[in-house]
């Protein structure tokens, strides 16, 4: 017998026995599909989580400013120290090894206004190089650059949601928006930001897409940050040339604040390429309990195929003692009932296949959860689901090759 007519056998069988072979399939068909949805859902938060991580620059370290009580801030200030500063930036700048170019920022909650409409928003002051460090993109209009920051200009750079809230369908290019008393002209507005959802350090979740960015210079001159420590700045941000400079500049940059600031705890430092490791590694291990967990209902499945392949050897005992009688060999009879098995398991894989990725799609489609499917997740479950048919086929075409002829014939 050849494999053509094993194909033709184990489909016609399917075929003739719909309602048994559709219950057969059920764990394959959940199982794949179990396996798909699970990883595209891990993928999917996995590359939120790079997205993040990346708004915070995965090679840069933050230093932040820490939030005081008033008891507090009076016994910083009573042990002298300054908070943060530019010439804290600098010194980073100038000692620190790798560390490639410095950015600081200043920022204060208040309201925006443009004609009658209001938003409350966070105002940011920041030198010319803080948007590319962060790796920050244009809409329309441009950065904040040098001239801006080196003639103190009243300009700003509006986040996309703010731009929307106030604009709606208008270009806000060239706009005067008011932030407090002064009136700042709008130069740029900035592509969607993803929500920061978690909180890292001092770095509070909020929606970075109704900040508002000045330059530092005109920001320090012009606004006042209230509850804030006598420090000029609230971040500094150190773009280091190696991620694996990271920790050990680090620590260089925490003995030059201890001396600046006279070893006063008024500051944090974070690394968001650390922090983004830290949680790939723990995707890892709950997407892999979830993927063993999907494959639980495909280890199931392989049980159901072999438990209805021994029924089948059973009710066809005497058509397989006549195959042998007519010269079929044990070869012959333990492929054919494999190839049934395996032809179980890839009409369930690719059912599996499509309730999958119709399930990853409507997750994220009627979901805040972020699916992304990759095809890997769609080979792996569906060559499983055939290793399963091969494995768990294995036994029953045994037991059918090795049935005596004879008694088969016999058999009622």
């Amino acid at each position: 017998m050849n494999y053509s007519e094993n194909i033709r056998l184990a489909i016609g069988g399917l075929v003739e026995h719909k309602i048994r072979s559709l219950l057969t399939m059920l764990g394959i068909i959940f199982g794949v599909a179990s396996v798909i949805a699970m990883l595209s859902i891990g993928e999917g938060a996995k590359r939120e989580a790079i997205a993040k991580y990346q708004d915070l620059g995965v090679n840069n370290i933050i230093v932040r400013e820490i939030k005081l009580s008033d008891t507090e801030l009076e016994e910083v200030r009573a042990k002298f120290s300054q908070g943060l500063s530019l010439k804290d930036a600098d010194a980073i700048l100038e000692i620190v090894p790798g560390v490639t170019q410095v950015a600081s920022q200043a920022e204060i909650s208040t309201e925006v206004k443009y004609t009658d409409k209001s938003v409350k928003s966070t105002v940011i002051g920041v030198t010319s190089n803080f948007l590319g460090m962060m790796n920050y993109r244009i809409s329309r209009g441009d950065m904040i650059g040098d001239q801006h920051y080196g003639q103190r200009l009243k300009v700003c750079v509006l986040g996309a949601g703010i731009a929307g809230s106030l604009f709606g369908y208008d270009d806000p290019i060239g706009k005067m928006v008011k932030v407090e008393d002064q009136w700042l002209e709008v130069v740029g507005v900035l592509e969607s930001k993803a929500l920061f959802t978690e909180t890292v350090g001092e770095l509070a979740a909020r929606d970075l897409n109704t900040d508002v960015y000045v330059p530092l210079s005109t920001f320090l001159n012009r606004f006042s940050r209230e509850n804030a420590l006598t420090g000029q700045i609230q971040q500094i941000t150190a773009q280091v040339d190696n991620s694996g400079r990271l920790v050990e500049a680090s620590v260089l940059i925490d003995e030059i604040l201890k001396r600046h600031h006279f070893n006063n705890s008024d500051y944090n430092i974070v690394i968001p390429f650390e922090l983004l490791k830290q949680e790939e590694k723990e995707r890892q291990i709950y997407n892999f309990l979830l993927g063993a967990i999907a494959a639980i209902s495909l280890l199931v499945g392989g049980i159901g195929i072999m438990n209805i392949m021994l029924a089948t050897v059973m009710e066809r005992t005497r058509e397989i003692g006549t195959r042998r009688a007519i010269g079929a060999r044990k070869a012959d009879i333990m492929s054919q009932f494999v190839t049934e098995a395996v032809a179980i398991s890839i009409v369930g894989g690719i059912i599996g296949v499509i309730l999958g990725v119709t399930l990853s799609l409507t997750v994220s489609l009627f979901t805040d959860v972020t699916t992304y499917i990759r095809f890997y997740s769609i080979l792996l479950a569906f060559t499983f689901s055939v290793i399963v048919g091969i494995a768990f086929g294995y036994l029953p075409a045994k037991n059918a090759a090795n049935l005596n002829p004879v008694d088969s014939m016999r058999y009622e």
